[in-house]
């Protein structure tokens, strides 16, 4: 298996559903915390791990440290969904580091469209054409990740129409990247963009998939895919994750799954539906009418994951970890989170109630877990 680590991205706040800015004090009591430029969300990230049931517990332990402290601070908690949900939330930047200049840049820049908790998959590769290989195809296929964690469909205190108000709303930077052809290619463009502006550092390439690694764009060795809404079932995300990493195998073992190879479009063409792909399943995830990156023809987000499954489900039981792929059809019969809230305002729930009984699934999920999972890889 490929190694996996994960950015979880996550809201504070109260179990009304009230969005509270405490990053500064949780990134000063608890290592493995960092805070992000306003201070409403905070951000862990997991070691790279091989083992899907060790990622598991990555993801749920410092989850439950953050809880008990957010609980010896007041009744707060951590609040699912990846948007500022209730009235008033959206308007202003709680900014978590006044000093930092490049918090400055964003601030005024984005606005509260950047204020967003997500999850950042980062699955391990190390050469660098098979790496720039997978990049492509996964940013042609993104748009179906998307559709399978969307969480954010209210915002600011209202239903927006979009499944995914974060992909939504976010400012893609720069506006227009490449397939990128070549590691080469990658770093010519990188040095490019970071020498007209458009980048202000090596980080802010904000698409939906990127190279990563220690010292960017020269030295890399993941993938991180980055448009994916906050899954706040683990379970849920490392199904997402198993569709993802089965696909890379399938890469690593066929040189020809190239978009650049097998598309019957351009590469300007691909960039222009697969944009257009992004903008569909954010607004309306797996029930979106998509355009296949191979000839352009129209299918639905909902068949396209199912077709993929399909294809994925025997390389990962190859590879043994099949069994963590299957949550993928529980997702496609019961819908994506923001689905689910949808469904839950369309029944006479206001914004307040769906939060709070969301809030109170997300702990109750986690505690499963921990119990379930993490207590029987310490035995």
């Amino acid at each position: 298996m490929l190694s996996k680590g994960f950015e979880i991205e996550v809201y504070t706040g109260t179990p009304q559903g009230d969005v509270v800015g405490l990053s500064d004090q949780i990134v000063a009591a608890l290592d493995g915390f960092v805070r992000e430029p306003d201070s409403r969300n905070v951000e862990y990230t997991t070691p790279p791990g091989f083992r899907y049931e060790r990622s598991l517990c990555d993801l749920v332990t410092p989850r439950l440290r953050l809880r008990q402290f957010l609980k010896s601070k007041g009744d707060y908690t951590l609040i699912p969904g990846s948007t500022l949900p209730l009235k008033g939330q959206g308007d202003r930047f709680w900014r978590s580091d006044p000093t930092n200049p490049y918090h400055d840049y964003i601030e005024n820049t984005y606005g509260t469209k950047v204020v967003t908790a997500s999850v950042h998959i980062n699955i391990g590769m190390s050469d660098p054409d098979v790496l720039m290989r997978a990049c492509r195809l996964v940013r042609v296929e993104a748009p179906l990740y998307l559709a399978l964690s969307a969480a954010s469909p209210i915002f600011n205190g209202e239903i927006t129409g979009y499944h995914s108000t974060r992909w939504g709303l976010f400012p893609k930077t720069p506006a227009h990247v490449p397939l990128f052809e070549s590691h080469a290619h990658y770093i010519r463009w990188t040095e490019e963009q970071i020498a007209i502006g458009t980048m202000q550092n090596v980080r802010h390439l904000w698409s939906s998939v990127r190279p990563n690694g220690d010292r960017r764009p020269y030295n890399l060795n993941r993938l991180e895919l980055r448009i994916c809404d906050l899954v706040s079932d683990p379970i849920a995300l490392l199904a997402i994750t198993a569709l993802l990493e089965a696909r890379l195998h399938q890469v690593m073992s066929d040189p020809s799954l190239d978009p650049l190879q097998l598309s019957q479009l351009s590469a300007e063409d691909l960039i222009e539906i697969t944009d257009a792909n992004e903008a569909a399943a954010a607004r309306s995830s797996l029930d979106a009418e998509l355009r296949h990156w191979k000839d352009g023809q129209p299918i639905r987000a909902r068949d396209w994951v199912e077709q993929l499954y399909g294809e994925m489900f025997g390389i990962a039981k190859a590879q043994g970890f099949s069994c963590f792929l299957l949550p993928v059809k529980k997702i496609l019969r019961e819908g994506n989170e923001a689905q689910r809230w949808i469904k839950l305002s369309e029944q006479g729930f206001d914004n307040r109630e769906i939060l709070m009984r969301s809030i109170e699934a997300m702990q109750v999920r986690e505690g499963e877990l921990q119990g379930q999972i993490c207590q029987s890889l310490v035995a």
